[in-house]
């Protein structure tokens, strides 16, 4: 595989046969993402539509966690230096990208908190999981902030636009059970043994005929140009956002709550 190890400290990939296991290890951050931990789940994704080998992806979280969203201090740092320098595109849309581009069927097991990408990366996967602990929420306009990664067009689809608005206007949270009932996600399993049966719903699909599961999913998925361009859209906007007046006043108020 060609990975780098500084940006795979906290992004753990593995092989278990036909399945590409990959593991958010950043558990005293609450799985946060890095700028570098956007960039090594994308090359992950890259290798899954590459390799022949590989018939389906698996997400996991790690230490009773999913993922807190973005790590705020290395969001603001990349924001920030996009602004005064013109860096180019930020890792998190590359990423989105790369996840809207996925070929191959992808599982994920969500355990605890899914905060931000942590609930709209479940929306591009085929089979997800949550456990009765499992706490789902897009706090986007909270944060003066816009939906990304296409939730603004995938989440209405999957749930309905009412349940839709709760979470993205609202900003709503959603735990495991009722996610299982509106939806969101296709199982509830106790957090105990739930990465295995992740493991094992993953293995069904890669055992699958490979271009008729390839063929069935394009199907599933629908117009993926569509979805790109949905993104695209969300990510000029969420770029206007984010350098707003409104948007530093919501970052600095969440920053200057106490952390728990």
């Amino acid at each position: 595989w060609p990975w780098e190890p500084e940006m795979t400290q906290f992004v753990k990939t593995r092989r278990d046969g036909a399945v590409l296991v990959v593991t958010l290890d950043r558990a005293d951050k609450k799985n946060a993402l890095t700028g570098a931990m956007y960039d090594a789940l994308t090359l992950a994704l890259s290798v899954a539509n590459d390799e022949p080998g590989v018939g389906s992806v698996l997400f996991l979280g790690s230490g009773g966690c999913f993922t807190a969203g973005n790590d705020i201090a290395d969001f603001l740092a990349f924001a920030t230096n996009a602004q005064i320098r013109g860096a180019g595109e930020s890792p998190a849309l590359r990423f989105i990208r790369a996840l809207a581009a996925a070929q191959k069927p992808m599982v994920a097991s969500v355990d605890g908190v899914a905060i931000g990408i942590g609930t709209t990366l479940i929306l591009h996967c085929d089979y997800v999981l949550a456990s009765p602990r499992t706490v789902f929420q897009t706090p986007f306009v909270d944060l003066g902030l816009v939906p990304e990664a296409g939730s603004s067009l995938l989440l209405p689809q999957r749930i309905g636009p009412a349940k839709a608005a709760q979470m993205i206007l609202f900003g709503e949270k959603v735990d495991g059970e009722t996610a299982a009932k509106i939806g969101l996600v296709n199982e509830l399993h106790d957090s105990e043994g739930m990465d295995t049966r992740a493991l094992e719903r993953a293995r069904a699909l890669a055992a699958k005929p490979r271009a008729a599961l390839l063929a069935a999913r394009k199907l599933l998925h629908g117009d993926q140009a569509r979805v790109l361009a949905r993104i695209e859209e969300e990510g000029k906007m969420f770029n206007e956002a984010l350098h707003s007046e409104e948007a530093r006043a919501a970052f600095m108020a969440f920053m200057a709550k106490p952390k728990r």
